[in-house]
């Protein structure tokens, strides 16, 4: 394998990687030779067999536990450096739980805190290798959710720390881009894709025409990690079929 997608002697983490579109990202890079570590909050790979978007193929899993706020600089201390950095870590609580603070906490500290907590962690080897974060948020970022004002503030935080990570550490070599993803069929977004009426009400949206899926976002991140986007940081490019036009 060659060209500017060429992974090869590259080590890629993506933190979330134990499905959904994180998973779909851990293959997209080790499709194209990586060394792949994902992450995910069960003991072992194999307490996720039961799980329809969950493939460990050729993928290195660690247990991580991002609501433990010292387990993401552990973690970097036992894997050390790596060239590509995915923050694809996400939670969310429906039925009006994220308007009462246990709520509101719970999804601002998996998807704004520990995003923090990750970066800062694996900082250090990212400046030695010249490596490239990418974070992804979401679509929600960019407008109101009406029953989950803690996930849209939350991405919306993280599309804003693209920016600030970005411009912080760029003369250390790091780039620093974001995904804000559209609806993909995961196991967070089941409330909508599992609802048939729900499901065609989202398709209809989309000029596209049908929801993307986890290798739609690989090619993304393949993309911004990549010597094709060199010239590019601090940008969330999304990824949406044009949901958000």
């Amino acid at each position: 394998m060659s060209g500017p997608l060429d992974f090869s002697q590259r080590r890629v983490l993506v933190v979330g990687g134990s499905g959904g579109i994180g998973n779909g990202i851990a293959h997209g890079f080790r499709e194209r030779g990586a060394e792949v570590h994902v992450t995910g909050r069960r003991p072992d790979e194999g307490d996720y067999l039961e799980a329809e978007d969950s493939d460990f193929t050729g993928l290195t899993y660690h247990q991580l536990d991002v609501t433990d706020r010292d387990a993401a600089a552990k973690l970097a201390a036992q894997l050390g450096a790596v060239d590509v950095l995915v923050l694809c870590q996400g939670a969310v609580r429906y039925g009006r739980e994220e308007f009462e603070r246990e709520g509101w906490d719970a999804v601002i500290d998996v998807n704004l805190n520990s995003v923090m907590d990750c970066a800062r962690a694996f900082h250090p080897g990212l400046a030695q290798r010249q490596g490239s974060i990418i974070i992804v948020s979401s679509t929600g970022a960019f407008h109101a959710m009406i029953g989950n004002p803690a996930y849209g503030a939350s991405k919306a935080g993280a599309a804003s720390l693209v920016g600030s990570l970005a411009q912080a550490w760029a003369r250390e070599g790091i780039r620093v881009n974001g995904i804000a993803p559209g609806f993909v069929p995961t196991k967070m977004t089941r409330i909508t894709t599992e609802n048939e009426k729900r499901r065609e009400g989202a398709i209809a949206r989309i000029p596209l025409a049908r929801m993307g899926t986890p290798q739609d976002m690989a090619g993304a991140a393949l993309f911004l990690a990549s010597p094709l986007a060199s010239y590019i940081t601090g940008q969330s490019l999304i990824v949406d079929g044009g949901l958000s036009l």
